[in-house]
């Protein structure tokens, strides 16, 4: 076993520690974004944080001066989000705020907003019956997307309220998908409208993607630096509820669409990215899977005329793309042995990995002299913050954040195991204060989702840091399928879940346990959505862990793939229902194998593993006398969300490892009382 540890960083700003109650961490706030304006003056971050309700959470944006401290721009009990900058300086962004402007302006949907640069009240410059989503702008042209009705645009307000009026809420579907994550699709469909800034609102607003039907829904789009041109990613529909992604260019003067990229045997994803010259389009190309065909992400630049392209950095997975300002290479985001640095990938040369340290890097904005790149920088031990790196050096230096960073208590290790076929397995290790040969620490393996993911970043969700403060050792590995390990660390894993996977975790597991700070007789295992699915895995196939906590998890394959949101995408991995994958690597044929206790959470909205995964494992584990406990919640999705809610999450989890793991009595916590 190899490993090394790395001391807890401290930035230039104040820090709070709130990790032993969990309703002073639910009331960190939190920052979202950043970007910068076009004269590189200033940063714009969205900030969530507890409304005064204490029962949800707002956004606000803010601003983060390079030369001062933060300060905030708006505050509305709606919230505000999707900032852009305008050529001036001016900040657009969108809110359901109400408009003091307008007497009983009905329905609240999120209109768009302008907050000048010289200062005042923002002021509302556009709003859509079925609200406005995101928004891009470029000299006085603003493209912006919105929710529509079929039929004619100028009926679209009178048919959205005959429909309320009526009490009809019946979405009649011709196609697939119907559901996406947490929210039902329909009635409306999404279109992209071009319009003008004027004095006080938009002018000439026009409908760019009258035909679009389904295609926009969840698209990705951006605007060419003259405004000229929308690229946007545009969803095909093909036989038997399959599709595939291209990416299309649209005339903003005239609505005219042409085909920019299109592969039958690869997705055009975002991010997208437009050059500074106007000239190339930087993207994702996605394999399409099958049975024998692994997923695999690439970064792709094309000639925005032409549409010819190729694949750059063929080995890094783009989760951010920005141009430098000379349009001469791009800066990317990728995962990497359980970091995501920032790498610079030019036109005429091989990528150059630019940030050197642990942190993980996400809304790139290059400077437009080109000497700087801002970032938000977190990892596992760090929230997420604004930050700056030398283009030239690398170098790093964090800026004042508009939201404290809360101060973690313990130490972060990593450690190295091989696999028993030779490949190496590298995860994190969340160690409590204290924990020595002297006091070892109780032991929880927490398996990460996706199954194409990395442990690598900070997580609010998942947070592995309460644990922590409430004395468990907490292992965060990164088995098979995991990003960042290069296409063979994918294969492996590809249509063999739940015994590969298996394998690497019991490879990682035996490290960690071998030391001896860590209590090997003390041992639990958790995860979320896939991680939920191994923990599920492990439960009929491992008697090593006293307790197992399963969140969002997949139970029976053949049920799930056929009810999930996206069934295609899975069924193109497992074939079709009832196809051997789905015996082999359910884990509800290990039932009769399971004894240890287990703890099932889901939420009801969630529409990625629907709720009838949890149902059909809690009924098995009842009818078969396993000792295990149910967390429902009615209004939560794949996620937890609510303050109140992500409450009753730990502090239950928290007393189902304490019974388990510590041989505490059990308690019902006073937050599910």
């Amino acid at each position: 076993m190899r490993e090394c540890r790395r001391s807890l960083v401290r930035g230039r700003f104040d820090r709070v520690s709130a990790f032993n109650d969990i309703r002073d961490y639910v009331a960190i706030p939190r920052v979202l974004s950043l970007r910068l304006s076009p004269d590189g003056s200033r940063l714009i971050s969205a900030v969530q944080s507890l409304n005064p309700d204490g029962k949800s959470y707002g956004t606000a944006l803010w601003a983060v001066p390079l030369d001062g401290e933060p300060y905030r721009l708006t505050r509305s009990a709606k919230g505000e989000s999707a900032a852009v900058f305008t050529a001036a300086g001016d900040v657009l962004f969108t809110s359901a705020r109400p408009d003091p402007t307008v007497k009983d302006a009905g329905e609240e949907v999120p209109a768009l907003w302008l907050l000048p640069r010289a200062g005042g009240e923002a002021r509302q410059v556009a709003t859509r019956p079925g609200g406005i989503g995101g928004v891009r702008t470029a000299g006085n042209v603003v493209v912006f997307v919105s929710d529509v009705l079929d039929g004619e645009e100028s009926a679209e307000e009178e048919k959205r309220k005959a429909r309320k009026e009526a009490g009809i809420s019946a979405i009649l579907h011709e196609g697939y998908p119907v559901r996406y994550w947490d929210h039902d699709l329909g009635p409306g469909r999404p279109r992209l409208f071009a319009a003008r800034l004027g004095a006080d609102r938009l002018e000439d607003v026009r409908d760019l993607t009258p035909d679009a039907g389904d295609a926009l829904r969840e698209a990705g789009f951006e605007l060419t630096p003259d405004g000229a041109t929308v690229i946007a990613t545009w969803r095909v529909n093909l036989p038997k509820g399959e599709s595939r992604t291209e990416v299309v260019a649209i005339d903003v003067a005239t609505g005219e669409r042409r085909v920019l990229l299109s592969d039958e045997a690869h997705d055009f994803t975002g991010p997208l990215a437009i050059s500074p010259d106007g000239t190339r389009l930087a993207c994702s190309r996605d394999r399409l899977t099958g049975l024998d065909v692994s997923a695999r992400s690439e970064l792709w630049i094309a000639d925005i005329a032409t549409g010819e392209g190729r694949a750059y950095a063929p080995d890094l997975w783009p989760s951010d793309v920005d141009w430098a300002p000379d349009s001469s290479a791009v800066y990317i985001a990728a995962d990497h042995r359980g970091r995501r640095p920032v790498f610079r990938v030019p036109l005429d040369g091989e990528p150059v990995r630019l940030t050197q340290d642990d942190a993980s890097y996400l809304g790139l904005n290059p400077s437009p002299d080109g000497r700087w790149i801002y970032a938000l920088r977190s990892a596992v031990d760090l929230a997420p913050a604004p930050a700056r790196i030398d283009a030239a050096t690398g170098e790093i230096a964090d800026l004042p954040s508009p939201a404290p960073r809360p101060e973690v208590s313990g130490t972060l290790t990593e450690v190295t195991a091989t696999a028993d076929d030779g490949t190496p397995v590298r995860g994190w290790l969340v160690l409590p204060e204290g924990a020595s040969a002297a006091s070892p620490a109780p032991f929880v393996l927490f398996i990460h989702g996706g199954p194409l993911g990395s442990w690598n970043d900070w997580q609010w969700r998942w947070q592995s840091w309460i644990l922590a403060q409430h004395g468990y050792a907490v292992l965060l590995p990164d088995p098979c399928m995991s990003t960042g390990y290069g296409q063979e660390m994918i294969d492996r894993g590809w249509g063999n879940w739940g015994p590969r996977t298996q394998a690497d975790l019991d490879a990682i597991v035996d490290a960690a346990l071998a030391r001896d700070d860590i209590d090997s007789e003390r041992v639990a295992a958790m995860g979320g959505s896939f991680g939920g699915y191994m923990a599920n895995w492990l439960a009929g196939h491992t008697d090593r862990y006293q307790a197992i906590v399963t969140h969002a998890s997949l139970w029976n394959l053949d049920q799930f793939a056929g009810t999930t949101d996206a069934a295609m995408y899975w069924q193109r991995e497992f074939g079709l229902p009832g196809g051997e994958r789905y015996s082999l690597l359910s884990p509800h044929n290990a039932l009769d194998r399971i004894t240890t206790p287990m703890l099932v959470i889901h939420g009801d909205r969630d529409y990625r593993v629907p709720i009838g995964e949890a149902l059909r494992l809690w009924w098995d584990l009842r009818r078969t006398e396993v000792d295990a406990k149910f967390l429902y919640f009615p209004d939560e999705n794949h996620w937890i969300l609510k303050p109140g809610n992500i409450v009753a999450w730990y502090e239950t989890v928290l007393a189902f490892l304490g019974q388990h793991v510590l041989g505490q009595e059990w308690k019902r916590p006073d937050s599910v009382a």
